[in-house]
């Protein structure tokens, strides 16, 4: 292993770098094509923490999705009928109707006008409040959304991205609920709507903004500042590590440990920069797409979201037709969870103790709507009278770790994924 470490040493120091100062920000790569034997042998480890946050966060985006809906109806209600095909639309694994009775705090059930049968639903003053609240916080911080917005097409191989990949992803980038027609044509400098050559509408970036092209891994390491490490870093001299939380015990195995080192060791790719020049078989091109997936994943308000999502802006994002094994290679970076029905993959170092490290005002917000929501299921029969209004006025402490702490990992399951420097064969269906 040691002449193997030598020999990566001596093949590192042979890649150059040839920048392109030019406005879109390319970078060259001349680097030499090597191989690892190293081989681990890892196990899926379940956490019962992130998959908690997941299970409940399935129902709160499904809620607020509802209100959305709701808002949008030109009567100011939804019937039984209209919603009854959304249940997989929404993510549930309930039927819609039985779920809107669920939250009497949130959601006012009455008959409808004509037909006494069916069932009609209305905000209530408590989910009109907090929706309010959120509108304020859309107004406040659109700063943030436009930056965070700018910074996904920035990394999108042709800065456009189809409208139906990103309206799945605009609960979890934080996008107001009509970014359209409100957001969008207020930063026409950043974004136009344009029409593909197959016809589909999408958006486009107008706007290269060098301040954007900052990754989330080089801005923490900029602000840490410890020692001169980021000061080598720009200057070339040295690389950037990936954060690491293996699930328990695997961190001290000898052959993980050794093989992350060596993954450590790689340059860091900016997800910002032109990788086109780099052999889609090279280790550097793994490290590279380890980055994309790292720094769409912090660009989210939870920094997790479906795999689906991100399966239809892979071609845009340069990303390997099977890139779902890139989070399993990766136990110590990413978490991929079965819950719910469907694959959601999490950013570990987004959490600690089963909460948000730097909570968004609207991951706060969203705590105090699904704080409303579980009231109302304890205490049904009572309404919106068991809602106190400070809570409606303050801050509700996250309670999302309260069912296990993300730093425990819980279950060991059957599936075991082979680390290798090689890729090997594997089904990416859902």
């Amino acid at each position: 292993m040691k002449s193997l470490i030598t020999i990566r040493k001596l093949l590192l120091s042979n890649i150059s770098f040839e920048v392109n100062s030019t406005r879109s920000n390319n970078l060259h790569y001349c680097f030499l094509q090597y191989r690892s034997i190293v081989k681990v042998r890892l196990k899926w480890v379940k956490n019962r923490g992130l998959d908690h946050i997941i299970d409940r966060e399935t129902d709160l985006k499904a809620a607020c999705l509802l209100k959305d809906a709701i808002k949008r109806s030109p009567t100011g209600f939804l019937t039984a009928k209209s919603v009854a095909d959304w249940q997989k639309l929404l993510g549930l694994t309930v039927p819609v109707l039985r779920f809107l009775r669920r939250y009497p705090t949130l959601f006012n059930e009455f008959p409808h006008a004509r037909y006494a049968n069916l069932p009609c639903f209305r905000l209530t003053d408590t989910a009109l409040l907090l929706d309010s609240q959120e509108q304020s916080i859309h107004h406040n911080y659109e700063t943030d959304t436009v930056e965070r917005l700018s910074r996904l097409l920035m990394m999108m191989k042709t800065r456009t991205v189809p409208l139906k990949s990103l309206h799945p992803l605009k609960w979890d980038l934080g996008l107001p609920d009509n970014f359209e027609r409100i957001l969008i044509p207020k930063h026409t400098d950043n974004f136009q709507f344009v029409k593909a050559s197959n016809g589909v509408s999408c958006l486009r970036l107008v706007k290269w903004q060098e301040d954007f092209a900052v990754s989330t891994l080089q801005q923490n390491n900029e602000n840490k500042e410890i020692g001169n490490e980021y000061q080598k870093f720009k200057r070339g001299q040295t690389t950037l590590a990936f954060p690491m939380s293996f699930p328990r015990g695997y961190g001290a195995q000898k052959k993980v440990r050794a093989w992350m080192e060596e993954f450590q060791k790689l340059p860091y790719i900016s997800p910002y920069e032109d990788s086109r020049q780099i052999d889609p078989d090279s280790e550097l091109m793994e490290k590279r797409v380890v980055g994309v997936l790292h720094e769409l994943l912090s660009l989210t308000i939870h920094k997790k979201t479906k795999r689906n999502y991100l399966r239809s802006i892979r071609e845009e994002l340069i990303l390997p037709h099977k890139f779902t094994r890139w989070f399993t290679r990766y136990p110590g970076i990413f978490y991929l969870s079965l819950k719910c029905k469907t694959t959601t993959v999490a950013l570990r170092e987004g959490y600690q103790r089963g909460k948000l490290v730097n909570p968004h005002p609207l991951a706060r917000l969203r705590d105090k709507f699904y704080h409303v929501m579980r009231t109302g299921l304890l205490y049904r029969n009572k309404g919106e009278n068991a809602i106190p209004q400070d809570i409606l006025l303050n801050d509700v402490e996250d309670e999302t770790g309260s069912d296990g702490s993300d730093g425990e990992e819980d279950e060991i399951g059957d599936d075991c994924y082979e680390i290798t420097s090689d890729i090997e064969d594997e089904s990416d269906s859902e």
